[in-house]
């Protein structure tokens, strides 16, 4: 089979997809639950995360080598049979839109705390979905062209914020190291974790990429996002020291609060108004899109008529929810619990390609020693035939 340019987009579109997707969790929702556990030592927990999910990317991998760039569910059929996949595709398409709604009623809450405070959520959570349905239901390409646009001003904002608030940063605040000992950093680990893992998501886009990944796409990726994360939480202890940063419900937001270029300019907070939005917009319509396709959606009008309604009802049940509650729920349960389901996901889909890969060699061999013996059979009887012959 040619893997080459299987799909419309690059690997590049790939990390870029990446960076915005994942990278939204990692620069801003994991932050307070990290620092509320790990206190100054948290940033040390992004990197022992990040090691330890080394190992687990050789998992990632081999899955994606099994399935030879196909559709996943495809190759998953194949596997085990339609129930199985059945199962395990409604299973994960549903989980993913609640991943989804959990990242619209979180950044539903941010814009209606900081600039949007009278504004109806009704009206926030209806144009806002709206606009991440429609993306989609677009293609992969339209998703990835989109992405890349808006992800060079985030990236380009976030260097800006970094540099600029050199000024009142004071690393002193991040020692002593290991005060209270490996303990609240392994704890904390989990967290960045929690993000990590959604590389899985990968697998589920893999008939769209052109050329083959190897294991260094995953490594770097892995790389980029340990950066995202640990620039804003490196941040938010040397500007408001560990104690300070573990209070605040978004770290990464209140950095803006700092900026100032000499006596005259300040108040560029509103500048942190575009990165949530835009990360919001591709994360949710990016996992939007893998849930269609996994729940076989295909046409638009069941779409916006049976999905699109359940999504704004499950927003809107988020939004019922008091707001400490909510940061409560998702910091000591929900990122958990992704940890744990997308772990459960790779380790199943692994022993189904172990397990695929043997039987598919047996039954190789099987052929194979068939078709010998039918050539064995048919050259004794040949000869034998010659041997009547000869004593006629």
């Amino acid at each position: 089979m040619n893997l080459k340019r299987v799909g419309p987009i690059s690997i590049l579109h790939i990390v870029a997809l990446s960076m915005t997707m994942i990278g939204l969790k990692n620069h801003v929702t994991i932050l307070p639950p990290i620092l509320e556990v790990g206190g100054r030592d948290g940033w040390m927990s992004v990197i022992l995360a990040a090691v330890i999910m080394c190992f687990w990317i050789f998992i990632l991998v081999y899955i994606y080598k099994q399935a030879k760039q196909r559709p996943l569910m495809e190759w998953l059929q194949e596997a085990t049979g339609p129930k199985t996949s059945t199962i395990f595709r409604y299973v994960v398409g549903i989980y993913l839109f609640v991943l989804a709604a959990f990242t619209m009623r979180e950044a539903m809450q941010w814009v209606k705390t900081t600039f949007l405070p009278t504004t109806s959520i009704i009206v926030l959570l209806i144009i806002y979905i709206v606009l991440c349905i429609l993306l989609a239901t677009s293609n992969i390409q339209t998703i990835a062209i989109v992405n890349v646009m808006v992800l060079f001003g985030v990236l380009v904002l976030g260097f800006f914020v970094a540099f600029v608030n050199i000024q009142v940063k004071d690393y002193s605040l991040i020692r002593p190291f290991l005060e209270h000992g490996w303990e609240p950093v392994l704890k904390a680990s989990i967290f960045p974790a929690a993000g990590y893992i959604e590389l899985i998501l990968l697998l589920f886009l893999q008939q769209h990429i052109k050329d083959k990944m190897r294991w260094y796409h995953f490594a770097i990726i892995l790389f980029l996002l340990m950066g995202l994360t640990l620039g804003p939480l490196l941040g938010a202890i040397t500007e408001f020291g560990p104690h300070e940063a573990a209070e605040q419900n978004y770290p990464a937001y209140e950095e803006w609060g700092l900026v100032t270029i000499g006596q005259f300019i300040e108040h560029l907070d509103f500048f942190s108004i575009y990165q949530w939005l835009t990360g919001a917009f591709i994360r949710v319509g990016l996992l939007l899109f893998i849930s269609i396709d996994l729940l076989k959606m295909k046409n638009k009008k069941p779409v916006w008529f049976i999905l699109a309604p359940a999504f704004f009802i499950i927003c809107m049940i988020l939004t019922l929810i008091n707001d400490n509650l909510f940061l409560f729920i998702k910091g000591n349960y929900f990122l958990i619990t992704t940890f744990v389901f997308f772990l459960l996901v790779s380790i199943f889909l692994f022993l189904i390609a172990f397990f695929h890969k043997k039987t598919t060699k047996k039954e190789k061999r099987r052929m194979k020693g068939g078709k010998q013996s039918e050539t064995n059979g048919g050259e004794t009887g040949s000869s034998n035939n010659k041997r009547t012959i000869q004593e006629e």
